[in-house]
């Protein structure tokens, strides 16, 4: 029997549907005011969602509720309590009350706030969000939540994220305002996350300790094929890998995660699924629930999914499209330029809103997609560069260079494509093709952000997104509610705009070094590494952004910066002792067991009188030499490993890890990928790329 999709979506979420089944008119509407103009949620109202939630929660098996949130630890984080409560007689109770719904308080010293706390000050807070809808999982009704410090300190990704949202609503609605748009009540920023990711047997992952502690090869020579051929992307999805793709879907549908679109992706062994858009703090929630169901039903089909940036080195890595736009709540997409554009002023006046935005702000978007697992991806002709520039495509840009020249601009006429067989329809040809090289590209009524890596969570970029913009649109909108003659300014403030921030826009090859040395002349920045990246958020003009808008205060900034930072060292150190590990009880007894078998079949073969010894004579000298260098790296990585530690300036054990540590890691790499290509498979003792990538 096939199953009903319809019924299915959304099956395990307590949905605006749900709601208005299980809750009392007046306390539905109570609660739908309180979402819609983010307005304080009284008790009494609190305790009848709960209620209602409850019964409906037990009613889909659950034992148990947790408050589910988004510290800065790059996952999620969760806390379960029973529904138990004790009565006379040694019975119990199924409880649940609105207190409990509303505030939840988690031990926060072990999670990292980057000085804004003691680590004697445990306190934490989890504060429901009333915007996202609670689930059933695993036996627990989950309910997506804020998380602060006792102190009031955000000490999460959801709270910036929800106050940036709340930011550019407020502007983008002055903005509308003056173009007459009075029934529009608040602006909703969207999102729709592209989400790659790598498979690859349980079995072979359990043997590679690398992939295990740190998620990425650390060792490893390229397989005789890769992905030269192209033959992966796109190609037809292996039943063991659609029986996988087709239980993600289900779970997704029943969690309310509109799942639309999946393929292969361009590496071997690589993935993708793609969601509809949604409000970007449920889309944040979503694509977090996804990468968790993405890992745990992988699991079910003995297979492990890697979200890495670069589990693999020499394929392509693994990112995250960050689609993003705006809407209004009467469900208008202000990014959507309509058929004549040119007479579209108020999309013309968004438009130049996020140039302006993109431009002055580059450096918060870089900071924004910068980890030391994504400083392995961009700008490997892959992968964005890492300079940010934008992608508008031929007729926008030619529409906004007429208005700078004062010209009229002359639309071209949409053309039927016609490839030449009779059989095949005409259809309409775009008016401007696609840039895949472009780290922030208009994509017909949205923007994608191509530079997240794999893993990301999404609130980072767009809460950088939404802030930008919100604050050019304020300043927007205050230039043109003093205007005298609102069409005459607002032509003049497109034009000024376009002029003074154009140098974004870039429609060609973002992957030539002709563009490097043109964005230089530009001024544009590149900043390739973390390390690079990250003084750029505590710079004062970002800190004023944030501050300004009340996004994040200038501890929480400082604070994200520490944590940051100590992360990039975290993460490098974890790789080099991994590697020490695997070298040294793995590695070195089989290279060494091979020498020796070696040395016995020479040294039987020149006792029985053979004179042809010369390619075991060649092979034991050059892995001897390569040995004896592994040796002297191993010593050196050893020490590099330890001794920038005693420097309590973060920011300086960052460098050292980046330009020290990492060249001795990538150096002893090549001389280990050299003995593999060398060392008898059998006596080889972990599995190779093309085990891993071609096992399936």
């Amino acid at each position: 029997m096939i199953e009903d999709i319809t019924t299915l979506f959304a099956s395990d979420v307590f949905s605006d549907a749900v709601m208005q089944e299980k809750l009392p008119k007046n306390i539905y509407k109570a609660l739908k005011k309180s979402i819609q103009k983010g307005t304080h949620l009284e008790l009494d109202v609190a305790n009848v969602v709960a209620e209602a939630m409850k019964d409906w929660a037990i009613e889909k098996g659950a034992t148990h509720f947790t408050h589910w949130f988004q510290p800065m630890t790059g996952t999620t984080a969760e806390k379960h309590d029973s529904f138990i409560a004790p009565v006379d007689n040694g019975k119990i109770i199924m409880e649940f009350s609105g207190s409990s719904l509303v505030k939840g308080e988690p031990d926060a010293s072990s999670f990292p706030s980057g000085g804004l706390r003691c680590t004697f000050e445990a306190r934490g807070y989890t504060i429901w969000d009333t915007t996202s809808n609670a689930f059933v999982k695993d036996g627990s009704l989950y309910i997506p939540t804020a998380f602060c410090s006792y102190g009031g300190e955000s000490l999460d990704k959801k709270t910036p994220l929800l106050r940036s949202m709340q930011v550019i609503s407020k502007e983008a609605t002055r903005i509308l305002k003056l173009f007459g748009n009075d029934s529009v009540k608040s602006v909703i920023p969207t999102v729709g996350p592209e989400q790659e990711y790598f498979l690859i047997c349980k079995h072979l992952y359990q043997q590679r300790p690398d992939l295990v502690f740190t998620g990425r090869t650390l060792l490893g020579a390229p397989p005789p094929k890769g992905q030269e051929f192209d033959d992966h992307y796109f190609g037809a999805i292996e039943p063991k890998i659609s029986a996988f793709m087709q239980e993600l879907d289900r779970e997704m549908w029943k969690k309310g995660i509109e799942a639309k679109t999946k393929h292969n992706e361009t590496a071997p062994s690589q993935y993708e699924i793609a969601p509809v858009f949604n409000t970007t703090s449920v889309a944040t929630d979503h694509n977090q629930l996804t990468m968790e169901l993405i890992r745990t039903i992988a699991d079910k089909h003995n297979l492990v999914a890697l979200l890495h940036e670069k589990p693999f080195s020499g394929v392509n890595g693994s990112g995250k499209h960050n689609n993003w736009s705006l809407a209004t709540d009467t469900g208008f997409n202000l990014l959507d330029a309509g058929e004549t554009p040119s007479e579209n002023a108020q999309f013309l006046l968004f438009l130049v809103a996020v140039i302006k935005a993109i431009d002055e702000y580059q450096d918060l978007l870089r900071v924004s997609a910068t980890s030391a697992g994504n400083d392995h991806r961009l700008g490997a002709y892959e992968a964005p560069p890492a300079i940010i520039s934008m992608f508008l495509g031929e007729e926008l840009t030619a529409i906004l260079e007429a208005f700078e020249n004062g010209t009229a601009y002359c639309p071209k006429t949409k053309t039927q494509m016609d490839i030449g067989a009779n059989v095949l329809p005409y259809f309409p040809k775009d008016k401007t093709d696609r840039n895949r090289t472009s780290p922030f590209a208009f994509t017909g009524n949205k923007f994608e952000f191509r530079m997240l890596g794999s893993s990301f969570n999404t609130a980072g970029p767009n809460i950088v997104l939404n802030t930008a913009v919100a604050d050019v649109l304020s300043e927007f909108a205050s230039v043109l509610e003093k205007s005298k003659d609102f069409k005459k300014d607002l032509a003049k403030l497109i034009k000024t705009t376009f002029s003074n921030h154009k140098r974004i826009v870039f429609n060609g090859n973002n992957y030539s070094e002709e563009w490097q040395e043109e964005a230089k002349k530009r001024g544009l920045s590149n900043l390739k590494s973390t390390v690079d990246v990250l003084p750029k958020f505590i710079e004062k003009t970002n800190i004023e952004l944030f501050v300004k808008h009340k996004v994040f205060s200038e501890n929480e900034i400082h604070s994200r910066y520490e944590i940051l930072m100590s992360s990039y060292v975290k993460t490098i150190r974890i790789e080099g002792l991994t590697m020490l590990d695997i070298i040294k009880r793995q590695i070195v007894p089989s290279i060494i067991a091979y020498q020796d078998e070696l040395a016995k079949t020479l040294k039987s073969k020149k006792s029985c009188g053979s004179f042809d010894v010369s390619l075991e004579e060649f092979i034991l000298e050059r892995i001897s030499k390569l040995s004896g260098s592994m040796l002297q790296k191993l010593i050196t990585l050893d020490r590099n490993l330890f001794y920038p530690l005693q420097d309590n300036n973060i920011a300086k054990v960052a460098t050292y890890y980046r330009d020290v540590t990492l060249n001795t890691m990538n150096e002893l790499r090549r001389i280990v990928d050299e003995l593999e290509t060398m060392v008898a498979a059998k006596h080889w003792p972990i599995p190779t790329y093309a085990e891993l990538l071609f096992n399936l």
